[in-house]
Parts: structure tokens; sequence; C-alpha cells
């Protein structure tokens, strides 16, 4: 099948969609995405799963916990920018596939550190999850060029949530899982279960997901349809010779604008209530509640099937205002400051003794958190398409800066106060202060590069 005639004549582009029948190869992708990132999740997560059972093998305290947490997102927050740049230069799918399998083979070990003295366990504990944020970095950038490069713009909204709500469902699904096992097994099979899965499934990723052009099935109909609504299918092309080459200095353009300040505002904000729920939350509902680890991840599950769903609301409002005429400021902003409202809730548990009203609580909390997936349109919106990978990584780097300082900050009020309510006065305050930023970004606009390309 040759594929160039649908990028040089928009005329006979258009043919194939009207006589012949569209492939639905992005769904496929979409699919692969949506696993990989529940996966991803999920790995960041065996910490906290087995953080109880580990802070009594290693003698660790809440502190000591909390440094460990944030070691992942140290790691995360410097690999953006290169993760970024290895994206825009080789290509997503494969940066993506390499990635999935070296933090798989990380999660593995972090399940034989109990075979080491405690001093050297609680050091390579420490390495392995620095080693999994940096070798993770990647991920999110590359979700959102490869939905960029598949989706039109009118599907790109439900697109990025889909594979946002993959976090959910690791909760849902993979978290009482994961405390099964722990509970049953011991903490160590966690990472044994978790990282052999990513493994299994970074063999298939190969098979699976390619470039629009590059996959074989594919079809014409499919390719026009895509790329007149706004996909950027030649995303991961080859170079031509004298082809633009994006380099750190392009993300100026970006770093000068107000409207992008408060975008990264709105991110860090957000991604603090993620840090909570992906780290503490279920180590809260067994300190703070008097649950056991079982019991913890069975309640878990419940607010993440409630964000699940809060994703797939906050895409799907997002796409109809689209296309109900709305701009895509409007489109934006109302699930953004709506969600992020939503998710100062959680203070709220601070005033009931009720589990169930705690559930009821943390799960509103979270459908809005999860209606603020939609956050990652914001790098297609705006982003001059040449840097879209590292844009994104600058995007996410912000964002989880907060999830160094998260972590360590309800440490150490767990470990002063003995309790957690100062902890969900903090993180409903990153709430309201992002919903706010993402209030005052201004008009979105599609920024361009100040040099030629």
């Amino acid at each position: 099948m040759d594929h160039s005639d649908v990028a040089a004549t928009p005329v006979a582009a258009a043919l194939p969609i009207a006589t012949a029948a569209r492939s639905k190869v992005r769904y496929l992708v979409l699919a692969m995405l949506f696993i990989v990132t529940a996966i991803n999740v999920g790995d960041r997560a065996t910490l906290s799963i087995t953080g109880t059972a580990l802070t009594q093998v290693l003698g660790i305290n809440s502190i000591t916990l909390g440094y460990i947490f944030s070691a992942f997102a140290w790691a995360y927050v410097l690999g953006q920018l290169p993760g970024g740049w290895l994206l825009d230069k080789f290509g997503s799918a494969r940066v993506y596939g390499v990635s999935l399998f070296l933090w798989s083979t990380v999660t593995v070990a972090q399940g034989l550190i109990g075979f080491l003295s405690v001093p050297i366990a609680i050091g390579t504990l420490f390495v392995l999850r620095f080693l999994l944020g940096l070798i993770e970095s990647p991920v999110y950038p590359a979700n959102n060029r490869i939905v960029a490069a598949w989706f039109p713009l009118q599907e790109r909204g439900t697109a990025t949530v889909i594979y946002n709500s993959s976090m959910y469902l690791s909760v849902v699904m993979l978290a009482p899982a994961m405390g099964f096992v722990a509970h049953n097994y011991g903490w160590e099979h966690v990472y044994w279960l978790m990282g052999g899965l990513g493994i299994i499934v970074s063999l298939i990723w190969f098979k699976v997901v390619k470039s629009p052009r590059e996959h074989p099935m594919v079809n014409s109909a499919e390719l026009a349809y895509i790329q007149e609504g706004g996909a950027q299918i030649d995303m991961d092309a080859p170079k031509a010779k004298g082809a633009f080459i994006p380099t750190f200095a392009d993300l100026k353009v970006l770093l000068r604008s107000p409207m992008m300040w408060s975008i990264y505002l709105g991110k860090y904000c957000d991604t603090s209530l993620q840090y909570f729920f992906l780290t503490w939350f279920p180590i809260y509902l067994v300190k703070g509640r008097g649950l056991n680890i079982m019991e913890a991840g069975a309640i878990a599950a419940v607010p993440g099937i409630c964000g699940l769903l809060g994703a797939l609301c906050g895409g799907a409002i997002c796409d109809l205002l689209i296309r109900k005429g709305f701009s895509l400021t409007v489109a934006r902003k109302i699930p953004l400051v709506c969600g992020m409202s939503m998710g100062a809730t959680l203070v709220l548990c601070n005033f009931t003794e009720s589990i169930w009203i705690v559930t009821l609580l943390m799960s509103l909390a979270i459908f809005g958190k999860g209606i603020v997936a939609v956050d990652w349109t914001l790098v297609s919106d705006t982003a001059p398409k040449e840097i879209t990978g590292m844009a994104g990584g600058l995007f996410n780097m912000f964002g989880n800066i907060s999830g160094i300082f998260t972590p360590i900050i309800i440490g150490y009020i767990v470990q002063t106060t003995g309790s957690f309510e100062g902890a969900l006065y903090v993180v409903a305050g990153h709430a309201l202060v992002g919903a706010l930023a993402f209030l005052s970004m201004g008009t979105l606009r599609k920024l361009q590069l100040d040099r030629a390309v």
C-alpha cells in the first residue's frame, strides 16, 4: 500500500473516506497505551502497597519512607527533558518500548532487596527507585506524542483521558491484586508479579505500536481521516538531511509565556494529588484508619473506579464542548477548574470517623482528579509541533516536582504529629491553588518557535 498519495493530494485523500471503510488501528494503539500506562503506574505504586511491611522489615520510620518515595520523583523530574529529547530524536514507539522493558527489570530487582543486609537494602531500594523514575520519564510525553500522531483534534480529549485513566485501573485492579499477593505470599512477590508482567507486555508492544504511516494494519481511509482532523501523522518520520533538529534552547518559547506558567502551576498542584494517592493513600488507610493491607487494597479500589469514571467524563465533556462550537479554551478550562475544586473535598475526611464516609469523600476527590486527566491535551494545544516531546517533558517535569516534596512533607507531618490530618490539608490546598492556576491561564494558543523550521 502506498501511503504517500494520502499526504500529497488532499482531494485524493478525501476519496477513500467516502468509498472505503476506515480501519480502527488507532484504537488498538490506544488500548496498548492504556495497558502499558496502567502497568507503569502500578510499578510506581508497589512501594505504597508494600510500604507497611518494609517499614517493619527494614526498621525505617515515616520520614525515611517519605524520602524513599521521593527518590522516584527526583529521577523522574531530572529525566523529563532528556526523555523528551530522545522521543523527538528517535521516535515514540522505540523509546517507549525500551523504557518498558528496562523499568520492568528494575521492578523485579526491587523484590530481591530482602536478600541483603538492612543498611545495604535501604540504600539499594533508594537507588532502584531512583532508576525506576529515570527510566519511566519518557512515558507520559510519549503517550501524548502517540495520541497527537494517531488522533484528530475532535477525538484527542477522549483519547488523552483514556490513557490517563489507566492510573485508576491500577488502583481498581492491580492494587487489590498486589495487596492479596503481599498478604498471602509476601511483599517481595508484588515486585516479581508486576515486573514480570511488564517484561511480557514489552514483547507485545513492538509488534503492535508503530507510527501511522509505518503500521501494516492501517488503511488509506483512516490515514486521511486522522490527518485531515489535525493528527500529526509524520511526527516520527525519519529526518531528512538538513532537517530541523530540536534543541533545549527551543524551550524558551514556552518559558517566556505567562500562559504556560499558569499551566505548569496547575500541573504541579494536580500531581500533588496524584502522588498522595499513589504513595501514602494505602498507608493512610492502614495506619490512619486501622485497616489491614488486604482491606486497604479493596477499599482503595472504590475511589479508583470513581477516578476512572471521572477521567472518561472529563474527556467526553471536553470533546463535546468542542463539537458544540465552544472555544478550545472554554472546553479545557471547565473540566480542569471543576475537577481540581472537587479534589479538595478529601480534607473533609478529617471530620469523620466512618470508613464509609472516608471512602465516599476520597471517591469524590479522586473523581475530580480523574476529570483533570484532560490536562495533557494542553501540551499538544500549545506546543510547537517540532518540540512536542520536549514540551511534554517540560510539562511533566514541573508537575512531578511536587512528587519530590509531597511524599516528604507528608512523611514529616505523620512522623511529627502521629496523624494524617495535616497531610490532608496540604493536599487539599494544592487542589484549590491548581483550580485558580488553570482558571488564570488565559486564551489557549499554539506557540511558534523563534527560529525557522
